[in-house]
């Protein structure tokens, strides 16, 4: 039965609209409530969206760290990429060699030495791509400066590839830095026999030239200067020997060496006998008080100078621990010890030092002479004179 043209254009009410909206409402509702309720637990939870988010592999910020616990999605990423099962010794070695490049491209070396290492691990028989694995590797070590590890990566690469003019480039590279210049130019003649107008390596080769001439002649100079220093030394023991003053060697060899006249005090180590213009000999001295257990150094005290006049200076301010003011000229006696350490000998103050170290109970330690001062009469000074 057809359908009159009345009936398929009938005019609704507001109300007939607003009844009709109301019936489907409700029958919507119904339906909606007649479902069975339960709860979505297949998706993040709402305290830890953001926690888990971070661990899905399209919005993690960073890489895992070595040792963190992996997603399932990441660790089954890394399984079809890395896993000896899921790929071939090259893929493998191609995957990490594309690892370290993106690390390289992005500076950071020490990750892209890791990658490259990696893929040298998988020993993958193709060559090229080994050694392009060791080039790699040779570059980011010469990026932070590892001369030596870029060179030995260098030449690995060249073993499998004889005439890699990269590793060839960078080995001379690496050569130069470390000074080995001699191997430098035998590096840049190999790269030079296949192209020999390449301006790089004809200059690093010149200036390896030029830099192993000046070591050269450095090194002449340097040898000149030690022979020079070594037969000034030899002059100034055979002074030290003429005029009959005894050394102690450090090792009690009978015949005391240079290494015996370096003074043993860190503090004065710089401070050596030496020889002034007319071959007199000007020593470092110490100056010790076993009352108060200080010290004094002095620097240069020329042999030909009287113990007296350096006393004089000395004293011609009272030391701030001498607080009574004992430590004069005229009230300390001065002493050395004996050769064998189980006497003293009291000191002449009006003789020179160079005489009294002719004494022949005289033996200077450390190179450095050291003299004992004690207040005259003192009880300290007897005490100090019973030990011997």
């Amino acid at each position: 039965m057809e359908e009159t043209s009345e009936q398929k254009h009938k005019k609704w009410s507001d109300e007939e609209r607003l009844a009709l909206a109301s019936k489907l409402d409700a029958e919507l509702d119904d339906y909606i409530n007649n479902l069975e309720k339960r709860s979505y637990t297949e998706g993040w939870p709402e305290d830890r969206w953001e926690e888990e988010m971070e661990k899905h592999p399209f919005f993690m910020k960073k890489a895992p760290e070595p040792g963190e616990e992996l997603s399932p999605l990441v660790e089954a990423l890394q399984e079809l990429k890395y896993g000896e099962d899921e790929n071939t010794p090259n893929e493998l070695a191609n995957n990490y060699k594309e690892d370290g490049n993106f690390n390289y491209k992005y500076k950071k070396y020490r990750l892209a030495i890791l990658s490259y290492t990696e893929g040298i691990r998988t020993k993958c028989p193709d060559t090229d791509l080994m050694a392009q694995l060791y080039n790699n590797r040779a570059a980011s070590h010469l990026m932070l400066k590892n001369y030596r590890s870029s060179l030995n990566d260098s030449k690995h690469a060249l073993k499998l590839k004889p005439r890699y003019s990269k590793a060839l480039n960078r080995a001379a590279t690496c050569c130069f830095h470390i000074k080995d210049y001699d191997q430098c130019i035998d590096l840049c003649d190999q790269f030079l026999n296949h192209s020999p107008t390449d301006k790089t390596i004809l200059s690093l080769k010149s200036q390896a030239i030029t830099a192993r001439e000046r070591l050269k002649r450095d090194k002449r100079k340097l040898d000149r200067l030690e022979k020079q220093l070594d037969k000034e030394e030899e002059h100034l023991l055979n002074i030290i020997k003429s005029k009959g003053i005894g050394l102690e060697s450090i090792d009690g060899r009978k015949n005391p060496d240079l290494k015996d006249l370096e003074p043993r005090i860190p503090q004065i180590a710089q401070s050596r006998v030496h020889l002034d213009a007319e071959n007199k000999l000007i020593w470092p001295v110490m100056i010790l008080y076993p009352e108060t257990q200080q010290s004094d150094f002095i620097q240069n005290f020329h042999e030909d100078t009287l113990l007296i006049e350096q006393i004089e200076q000395l004293f011609s301010e009272p030391p701030e621990w001498d607080s009574k003011h004992r430590y004069t000229p005229q009230n300390i006696n001065i002493y050395f010890e004996g050769k064998d350490k189980r006497s003293v000998h009291k000191v002449d103050i009006n003789n020179s030092l160079g005489k009294i170290l002719q004494d022949e109970r005289f033996v200077v330690r450390g190179g450095t002479p050291a003299f004992l001062i004690l207040v005259k009469s003192s009880e300290a000074e007897k005490r100090f004179l019973d030990n011997y």
